[in-house]
């Protein structure tokens, strides 16, 4: 039975009107997919048309270039909406092809032709695919303050493109419908999403984009003949270029390039996974689901490896259908469905193609600034969900400067733009690489931490109490301490030992307990099997339970809620994070 939505609003913003879980009405499905497509097809085209008209190749290829990217940003939104084992988000996520790849991908086929291009893409898709198998044993490095920095990037590195289309105008149109055209469209979009209601806030982005090219269309800036032109079905003409695997010279010097590239971009993906989690449930503490993570970046890897062998520029998932969830309030899996096979119908419909492409410049230049802005919000948000201390801070702050730097060309951009084909020209590049390796080095530098291996179980307890005891008093911590954080492990083993019963009988689980000391106090972290229900989500939800399991389910949690600061589960494939913070009296 399909859960009822509230219909309620909170007072600080756009309420959720269709969580992921839920079945929107058809025609309100169809209508923000419809959205999402339309807002997006011109970015999935733009990009692989750049790198074939900037690598010099032909007219025939550039078509099946574009085509193919379509085509798998189609197939992988798709299944981004559902969740199969470890395949797909199970959320709105809308796939694309990558802005990033740009230097790389022109480099490649500069130097070796649509073969070399879809021999890198191949390898380089491995990078997802291994990030998405062992996520856990990145947790440490790809944090919120990385993830949530490399979103607020993206306006930084976006920004050049859209002075881009605002600047010039057709020969022989007047100069004042391109920046009147773009006024409007910001204004209508702007003033909509912050006032408007119900069905008028979720048609913003379409009415916006009208408006603005009825202007555009009024001083002459739509291109009609173009649509006129084109045909109304074409059935496509497949030609992927193959494999190189000669494994030449030029292969060997792009290789690293194209590696870092796919770490930034599966990152991407994971911020967008992340950040759409944040705007698709009704109860904003909800604790973030690293297995749909993995699921979107099994995806993001998948996604390359069909363009590869395409022949294609590479992708990843875009935050576009965050701030447009955010905007509407519907995140059904429904609307991610209706975008990706309007994507892959839209690949057969050439004058429905042109219709897009006609679309002038400054219109989808207002249209972006609003998405723009709320992305960076959206990336403020996720830095400082788990609270931004001066370490963190210090990372971010470093991070989002180095990115603006490079991406202007502030700091020696002769040597910048020279370096692995400009990679670290890109503002997102640069700064997203710069938290990584700030983040990996404190986590090197960091004091060492206490740790004890033993079976998930409560028999072993004495060990462990024996364990916290010692590191109590290496800590400088009286025994007071000890039984404090003896007794706030004990009853998250009780609690996580709930879920033993889902568990098959013949595996016995091992917990691996991580001890390490904090200005104000001491950070445990449980490392153990898989269960079903996160901890952190129902510590959150005390009270709302009732009968029987609120005495049998509550006392533990209750307990475990008094006796630390905070409680933190992450959830992935193979195996479960809880991070339990106590504080030192």
């Amino acid at each position: 039975m399909t859960p009822t939505p509230s219909s309620a609003p909170p007072p600080s913003g756009p309420s959720v009107r269709y969580q992921p879980d839920e079945t929107p009405p058809p025609r309100l499905a169809l209508g923000v997919g419809l959205q999402l497509a339309v807002l997006n097809i011109a970015a999935v085209m733009l990009i692989p048309m750049v790198v074939m008209r900037a690598a010099g190749m032909p007219d025939s290829y550039l078509a099946w270039a574009v085509l193919a990217s379509v085509t798998v940003c189609g197939l992988t939104t798709v299944v981004q909406a559902f969740r199969a084992g470890r395949i797909g988000a199970g959320h709105v996520l809308v796939m694309g092809t990558s802005g990033a790849f740009i230097p790389a991908s022109i480099m490649a086929l500069v130097e070796g032709g649509p073969a070399l291009l879809a021999t890198l893409v191949v390898v380089s898709a491995l990078v997802p695919l291994v990030l998405s198998w062992r996520l856990s044993l990145f947790q440490r490095i790809l944090t919120p303050a990385v993830s949530g920095t490399v979103i607020m990037l993206i306006p930084v590195t976006v920004l050049p493109f859209i002075s881009g289309l605002l600047s010039g105008s057709p020969e022989g149109i007047g100069t004042t419908g391109a920046p009147l055209s773009f006024l409007v469209t910001l204004v209508v979009i702007g003033g909509l999403a912050l006032k408007a209601t119900g069905s008028l806030r979720l048609w913003s982005p379409v009415i916006g984009v009208v408006a603005g090219s009825a202007i555009a269309a009024y001083h002459g800036l739509y291109d009609l003949e173009r649509v006129v032109a084109a045909e109304w079905i074409d059935l496509p003409r497949p030609s992927p270029p193959g494999l190189d695997l000669g494994f030449g010279p030029d292969f060997w010097t792009l290789l690293p390039s194209f590696l870092l590239v796919a770490v930034i971009a599966a990152v991407r993906t994971m911020s967008s996974s992340v950040a759409v989690q944040r705007v698709s449930w009704r109860r904003k503490d909800r604790a973030i689901d690293f297995r749909a993570v993995q699921g979107g970046v099994a995806v993001d890897g998948v996604g390359n490896l069909l363009a590869g062998l395409a022949g294609t520029v590479p992708g990843s998932a875009t935050t576009t259908s965050v701030p447009l969830t955010q905007l509407t309030g519907v995140a059904a899996r429904a609307v991610g469905i209706v975008a990706g096979a309007a994507f892959i119908a839209l690949a057969f419909l050439p004058k429905a193609f042109a219709a897009i492409l006609a679309i002038p410049d400054p219109v989808f230049a207002g249209y972006l600034v609003i998405l723009l802005a709320m992305l960076f919000a959206i990336g403020m948000k996720i830095v400082l969900q788990d609270g931004l201390g001066y370490r963190e801070g210090l990372v971010v702050g470093i991070a989002f400067l180095a990115g603006v730097s490079l991406q202007y060309g502030v700091v020696f951009p002769e040597h910048v733009s020279g370096f692995a084909g400009g990679l670290f020209a890109n503002g997102m590049n640069a700064g997203g690489f710069a938290a990584i390796l700030m983040t990996l080095f404190l986590r090197v530098t960091a004091p060492r931490r206490s740790r004890i291996e033993t079976p998930a179980d409560l028999s072993e307890l004495k060990t462990i109490r024996r364990f916290l005891s010692d590191f109590s008093s290496r800590s400088g911590w009286g025994r007071e301490m000890a039984d404090r954080l003896a007794a706030a492990t004990e009853e998250a083993l009780l609690t996580l030992g709930e879920d033993a019963a889902t568990a098959r009988e013949d595996a016995r689980r091992r917990l691996l307990i991580v001890a390490r000391r904090e200005a104000n106090g001491a950070v445990l972290e449980l490392f153990v099997a898989p269960g079903d229900e996160n901890l952190q989500d129902r510590v959150a939800l005390l009270g709302e339970v009732e009968g029987e399991s609120l005495v049998e389910r509550e006392v533990s949690l209750r307990l475990l809620r008094h006796l630390a600061s905070s409680v933190r589960h992450r959830q992935y494939h193979d195996t479960d994070i809880v991070t339990v913070r106590v504080e030192a009296r």
